[in-house]
C-alpha cells in the first residue's frame, strides 16, 4: 500500500500537510472533529508526539483513528521518552495498524514542558530513527539477520529548520538524514519567502528532498511575540508584527499573511505544512484564500 502522501510527493505534485494534536485526556473527539474540518483539503495530516514536552494522547492511538475515520495521518515519533525496544514496538505496531507516514523527531527537552522532573531517555535520536526505519523496511531484525514476521513499508520524513544560522551545519546534519532514508522533509515555521528561497536552494535541492515549507497561523501581535520569545528557531519579522498590531482583526489578518505564504511558499517547495494551533477549522479558509478550493 502507497500512502496518497508519499504518491503525490513522488510526482512531484503540490502537496499540502496540516498539524493537529492529540487531546489532553481520553477522549479524542475534540482532536478528530478539528481533523475532520480538513478532509479534502490536505493530502496527510500529522499528529504531534508530546511536543514542547507536555503530556497528550499519543500520537499512535489519534493515528490509528484518523485512518479508521479515512483520514490519511503522519505519525510524528520523538526519541526523547522511549528507549529503542519501545520506539521498535511502536513502529512495528504502528505499521501493523496500517500507519506508514512517519515524521522521524529527536524531541524537544524535558526541561520546557509542563513535568520537568520527568526523565529523557533519548536512547535514539532522529537520524538513528530514520536508520532504525530504513532497517525495517529491509526486514532487518534490530539484534541479526531478518525479522521472522516480515518488514515494513514506511515513508519517513525528517524535520528541518530554515532560520538555522549555519547552513553548511544544516546541510551536514540534512545529508545524514537523508543517507539515513529521509525521503521529505518538513520544516519549522518561516516567515519570509527569501529564507524560504536560500533554504531550497542551497540545501534541500542539491540533496534532491522535496520540502513542505512550515507555515504557521498567527492569532496576533501579542501571539507572535510570545512565540518569538519561547520557541527555538521562531523569527517573526518585527514588520509582520506591526501589521497584527495595526489590524483591526488580527485574527483575519492572520489568516491573510498565512494564506499569502502559501501562495508565495509553493512556487518555491513542493508544498506546505500548515500549523494553527487550537484554530485547524481556518486552514481551509487560509487555503481557499490562497487559491487552493
Amino acid at each position: 500500500m502507497i500512502a496518497t502522501l508519499q504518491r503525490s510527493l513522488e510526482v512531484g505534485a503540490v502537496t499540502i500537510t496540516a498539524e493537529i494534536m492529540p487531546p489532553r485526556g481520553a477522549d479524542p473527539s475534540k482532536s478528530l472533529a478539528m481533523a475532520e474540518t480538513l478532509r479534502g483539503c490536505v493530502n496527510a495530516i500529522n499528529v504531534t508526539d508530546g511536543s514542547r514536552a507536555f503530556m497528550r494522547m499519543s500520537s499512535l492511538a489519534l493515528c490509528k483513528l484518523l485512518l479508521d475515520a479515512g483520514l490519511e495521518p503522519i505519525l510524528q515519533m520523538g526519541c526523547r521518552d522511549r528507549n529503542r525496544i519501545a520506539i521498535q514496538g511502536d513502529l512495528l505496531g504502528a505499521h501493523a495498524l496500517g500507519i506508514r507516514n512517519v515524521l522521524c523527531l529527536t524531541g524537544d527537552p524535558v526541561r520546557v514542558g509542563d513535568q520537568p522532573e520527568a526523565k529523557a531517555v533519548n536512547d535514539y535520536e532522529s537520524v538513528r530513527l530514520l536508520q532504525q526505519i530504513d532497517c525495517f523496511n529491509r526486514q532487518e531484525d534490530p539484534v541479526k539477520g531478518f525479522l521472522p514476521d516480515k518488514g515494513t513499508n514506511f515513508f519517513p520524513g525528517a524535520a528541518a529548520d530554515p532560520n538555522c544560522r549555519s547552513f553548511s551545519g544544516l546541510y551536514k546534519r540534512l545529508e545524514r538524514k537523508k543517507a539515513a532514508g529521509a525521503k521529505f522533509l518538513q520544516t519549522q515555521m518561516v516567515m519570509e519567502s527569501t529564507v524560504l528561497e536560500e533554504f531550497c536552494s542551497r540545501v534541500a535541492k542539491p540533496l534532491d528532498l522535496p520540502v513542505l515549507a512550515g507555515v504557521f497561523l498567527l492569532k496576533s501581535a501579542r501571539n507572535a511575540r510570545f512565540i518569538n520569545k519561547v520557541v527555538p528557531g521562531a523569527c517573526i519579522p518585527e514588520a509582520l508584527v506591526e501589521r497584527l498590531e495595526k489590524a483591526s482583526d488580527p485574527l483575519s489578518e492572520g489568516v491573510a499573511i498565512a494564506s499569502e505564504q502559501v501562495k508565495n511558499y509553493v512556487e518555491i517547495a513542493q508544498g506546505v505544512h500548515l500549523m494553527a494551533v487550537k484554530a485547524e477549522n481556518l486552514i481551509p479558509k487560509i487555503l481557499a484564500k490562497a487559491g487552493f478550493n
